[in-house]
């Protein structure tokens, strides 16, 4: 028995010794240098040129988001063109992964946007700014109803905080996007210690040194650095070794920018049919089947096609979404209230979709980044299709980057100079693209005079509280000026999704093993 134990005992030893010899350093658990394929060269190293590569292996998922993976679909209409607008004929494109809002924006949310700005614009110059990001609350009036309860009350009385906020231009809703972006990232980086927190109270009254996330990647804000930023265990480094408190896009930390959804993916998650696929992939490894079973009219998926639950029990039969029945019929009979709002709802009302999202059919529309277009689903991309285009560079004009009056990054438009040599787009402002372009087709649109549609006409999807069941199907399509509010219109942001299309935790495209794929089957 002595001598057995001896043996095993020895055996562990040699084991451990075999372990530490083929270590780092001698380290039993020393960390693998990460080496460049194509010069062999240590990433990381101070003594191989210090050059960083991230630790960070996967995108985080911003506040109030969930993630939606991409896929095809056939985008368009999905029921009888009742209208006759001949604006939504069916078109099969690919959506790519991405992220949006589980709910709409609400009043205290975008009542949290404007306290931000009357604490930093505080200023009497900067009256127009504070006065600019202002909801129109006179969108509930109306020559022939009392709504000035709701004029005076539904924005600011706290029993409407969870309400969607309406009377939002999309000008507004993309400059809340903007704020949401920086705000996001700021406090990650306090969070990481990479931001003193301390420099929030000094916030009030100086506008152009709030913190901006395009601004501080380009060097033109400058943080009080936090705690962990000048710590020796600060995983950011210097090519000479020493921390670094500067954080970068490249080091995975910031997230993307939060922005308006596109037609396309708006419509994507509306319809969440990952829930009309029988045999979904659902972790590494597992393959997932290219079925859908059922072709969804509204946004949920217990009724496709029906507007009232079908499950047994308390649920059955009552109403999915927050929508007019009818002429005079807004919520029902009083001790039966169908769908129990007579306007609005609250964000998390009635049932989410397949993709976990609430109220993508009824409650209100809302806005998406695209400029509206008849014939847009016959001219777009097959891959990620989008009209309003305008592309931009940061102005540099002084030699550097430059930030305005409100603390951004200044931009400009391309030139169609700085444009005209390349292979894929020879103009900056390509809105107009094969769809009265004057330099391919000599046509312009005439607004006012033989159109209402323009260059500032922002497609609106969803149907709201005030719209027949037409509406609520997300392949409809309709348009509003982007300088222009409702009280029927709201929105809800998204986010660009980065690595691979299935999500965290997954990898991009097919991997086999390491071998030889044989010629022919032996």
């Amino acid at each position: 028995m002595a001598i057995n134990m001896n043996w095993k005992n020895l055996t562990i030893l040699l084991s451990c010794a075999a372990m530490v010899a083929s270590c780092k350093n001698g380290k039993l658990f020393g960390k693998k240098e990460q080496k460049s394929d194509v010069t062999g060269w240590n990433y990381n190293d101070k003594n191989q040129g210090g050059y960083q590569v991230s630790k960070e292996k996967e995108q985080r998922t911003g506040p109030g988001l969930v993630f939606i993976q991409g896929g095809t679909f056939t985008m368009g209409a999905t029921q009888e063109d009742v209208m006759g607008d001949w604006n939504n004929a069916p078109r099969r494109v690919t959506v790519n992964s991405f992220y949006i809002d589980k709910t709409e924006v609400a009043n205290v949310h975008y009542r949290e946007y404007l306290y931000w700005i009357n604490t930093v614009f505080d200023g009497d110059e900067h009256q127009a700014v504070r006065n600019g990001a202002l909801p129109d609350t006179l969108v509930w009036r109306s020559e022939l109803a009392y709504n000035e309860p709701l004029v005076e009350y539904y924005f600011r009385h706290p029993s409407y905080n969870y309400y969607p906020v309406v009377g939002v231009t999309w000008k507004q809703a993309n400059d809340f996007c903007l704020w949401r972006t920086d705000r996001v990232n700021e406090l990650e980086l306090m969070k990481r210690g990479f931001i003193n927190e301390k420099s929030l109270k000094n916030m009030s009254g100086i506008a152009e040194e709030h913190f901006d996330t395009k601004s501080y990647l380009a060097g033109e804000y400058q943080a009080t650095p936090g705690a962990a930023a000048k710590s020796k265990k600060n995983t950011l480094k210097n090519p000479n070794g020493t921390p670094r408190t500067n954080v970068t896009f490249e080091d995975g930390i910031l997230l993307p920018s939060y922005r308006l959804p596109t037609e396309a993916e708006w419509e994507y998650a509306a319809l969440g049919y990952i829930n009309q696929n029988p045999s979904p992939s659902k972790k590494e490894g597992q393959r997932g089947e290219e079925l859908v079973v059922n072709k969804q009219v509204y946004a949920w998926n217990t009724n496709s096609n029906g507007l009232r639950d079908t499950r047994k029990g308390s649920w059955q039969g009552t109403f999915l979404a927050n929508f007019k029945r009818g002429s005079g019929d807004n919520m029902g009979v009083a001790g039966g209230l169908n769908d129990r709002a007579v306007y609005t709802a609250p964000v998390q009302s009635f049932f989410p979709n397949g993709f976990g999202i609430y109220n993508m059919s009824g409650n209100v529309n809302e806005w998406t980044a695209d400029v509206y277009r008849p014939l847009s689903l016959a001219d777009f991309d097959d891959v990620s299709p989008y009209r309003g285009n305008k592309y931009q560079t940061v102005d540099q004009t002084t030699g550097k980057p430059e930030r305005d009056s409100l603390g951004r990054i200044k931009y400009r438009m391309m030139t169609d100079d700085e444009s005209k040599n390349r292979r894929n787009y020879q103009k900056a402002d390509v809105i107009n693209y094969l769809d009265g372009d004057s330099l391919l087709i000599g046509v312009n649109y005439g607004y006012g005079v033989t159109t209402l549609i323009s260059d500032k006409s922002r497609v609106i999807k969803g149907g709201s509280w005030n719209d027949r069941a037409y509406w609520l199907s997300p392949g409809t399509r309709r348009f509003m000026e982007e300088d222009q509010a409702s009280s029927t219109v709201g929105f809800r942001c998204a986010m660009d999704r980065t690595g691979s299309p299935e999500g965290n935790g997954r990898k991009t495209g097919i991997n086999y093993k390491e071998r030889r794929q044989n010629s022919r089957k032996k």
